[in-house]
């Protein structure tokens, strides 16, 4: 359950990030965009990320494409965190899914927005069989909200 791949932001990354971040914080959600900010587990300080929201069946997700990133080590540690899109806060808890949990949540990711992540899944797409998906799960943390 507990990834140590990381892929570090690009300079490219970073700046989409911003953008997106930055509509976000306006109030437009740019294909399920929200702006999580989760207490930093050393300085208890609020921290940001956008990040993509997915509903699967009624339930929804926090998928990690880059692994266990700050954002990932922090709601780790808090449990809880915000999710903002303008002035609207929602506040929320979390539970890690176990790996073997992940793959219909990372085909449903992938599927939706392959065309923005899918250079963090080393050539794995949507139509990927759950034995693909259950290999590569341990490096994509995935959060169940609720």
């Amino acid at each position: 359950m507990t990834a140590t791949r990381y892929v570090a932001p690009g300079r490219s990354t970073a700046l989409f990030n911003a953008a997106v971040a930055g509509l976000t914080r306006m109030g437009v959600s740019v294909w399920g965009s929200r702006v999580l900010a989760v207490r930093g587990r050393t300085s208890g300080q609020w921290r940001t990320t956008p990040v993509n929201l997915l509903t699967v069946d009624g339930e929804r997700y926090l998928v990690a494409p880059r692994g266990a990133t700050q954002w990932v080590r922090n709601i780790r540690v808090a449990g809880e965190a915000e999710l903002r899109v303008g002035r609207r806060v929602e506040r929320i808890r979390v539970t890690e899914l176990a790996d073997d949990e992940k793959p219909a949540v990372l085909r449903a990711y992938l599927k939706r927005w392959k065309f923005e992540i899918g250079v963090f899944f080393d050539g794995v797409d949507a139509s990927a069989d759950d034995e693909t998906l259950l290999g590569i799960a341990p490096g994509y943390p995935v959060f169940r909200i609720g």
